[in-house]
């Protein structure tokens, strides 16, 4: 059985690529901003991928959560009938 790799990995992965190849293609063409600028914006870029998969793991946990409190309560209410 296959195990089913979550959201918040394969996103964060696919936009940290997308970010990177962007940056690798782009940033050294782009003769009109300094360096710093530059860099600034590759670390804000990275920044926000970091915080989508941040906000993204939470969510993963607290969608388990409540399935575990709703697994609860069901067997609970089975044990009452």
């Amino acid at each position: 059985m296959r195990k089913k790799i979550k959201k918040s990995t394969w996103m964060t992965l696919a936009l940290f690529i997308y970010v990177t190849t962007m940056a690798v293609y782009f940033l050294p063409r782009n003769t009109e901003i300094s360096d710093t600028e530059k860099y600034v914006t590759l670390g804000a870029a990275y920044v926000i991928v970091l915080a989508l998969w941040f906000v993204l793991k939470k969510k993963e946990q607290a969608q388990e959560r409540r399935k575990e409190e709703e697994e609860h309560y069901n067997k609970l209410k089975d044990k009452q009938e």
